[in-house]
């Protein structure tokens, strides 16, 4: 595989992660448990759109077919789609969403922090950008892991069953790219994250999930039915309006 073809893998994929899950946490603004976090939730998820914007302008560029990030936002199917699983589960309550951008944020941060690094200056120069805000993201949500873990016997027991839930899709962050490991070698950056993610769930007081199996497909356009009503709310002005310039 080309340079090009593995620099457009991996601006895609860090794409269509960070705008699914800025959508999912996008669903929020107006709903949070209190006004605080209703504002703190919207402003990570307005992080995570910018992030897609810069990523899927790059994929888009190298792309050259004379697309925009737009079009690669709006105008793709769910299986052209190239995101995580777990980005796309639905918010539940607030303590699956804590616990869905932790094991997110963990991974996230050591992968930003990793291509800071990189040969590519616009690979690099987006990590750049966006490593403050990932940095927040990771410190804002092990708090309320922590905070929730290890506070009432109700919210224990709900972070609990959203860690349960949710650590089958965990995995899929270990599964390589087709990139020069080099570049990125997901499977040492998922150990880097284990032990973080460790570390707070031990400090949380939650006990991390034994399970022999683990949930793929996302990388290969193999979604859950939570990804197609994402990308039917959030594409349906750009498909019903097909050319609309605001």
């Amino acid at each position: 595989m080309s340079l090009k073809d593995q620099n457009y893998n991996l601006a895609l994929w860090m794409g269509d992660n960070a705008l699914i899950l800025g959508h999912r946490l996008s669903e929020w603004c107006g709903h949070g448990p209190i006004l605080e976090q209703d504002i703190a939730i919207t402003n990570i998820a307005l992080d995570l759109v910018g992030q897609s914007r810069l990523w899927l302008q790059m994929a888009s560029e190298i792309q050259g077919k004379g697309k925009t990030e737009d079009d690669l936002a709006y105008l793709r199917n769910s299986s052209q789609f190239v995101n995580n699983l777990l980005v796309e589960q639905p918010n539940k309550d607030w303590a699956y969403t804590i616990v869905r951008q932790f094991l997110f944020d963990a991974h996230h941060y050591f992968i930003i922090d990793h291509l800071r690094g990189c040969d590519n200056p616009n690979i690099a120069a987006i990590a750049e950008k966006s490593f403050k805000e990932v940095s927040y993201h990771l410190r804002y949500s092990s708090e309320w892991m922590i905070r929730l873990g290890d506070g009432t016997s109700t919210s224990h027991q709900k972070m609990q069953k959203a860690l349960d839930d949710l650590w089958p899709f965990v995995k899929e962050f270990s599964e390589q790219l087709n990139l020069d490991p080099d570049t990125l070698n997901l499977e040492t950056l998922h150990e880097e994250a284990m032990e973080k993610i460790t570390e707070i769930v031990s400090i949380a007081t939650l006990t991390l999930p034994d399970i022999p199996y683990f949930q793929f497909g996302g990388r290969k356009g193999v979604h859950s039915e939570h990804h197609g009503y994402i990308l039917a709310e959030m594409q349906s002005v750009t498909r019903a309006y097909p050319g609309l310039k605001w």
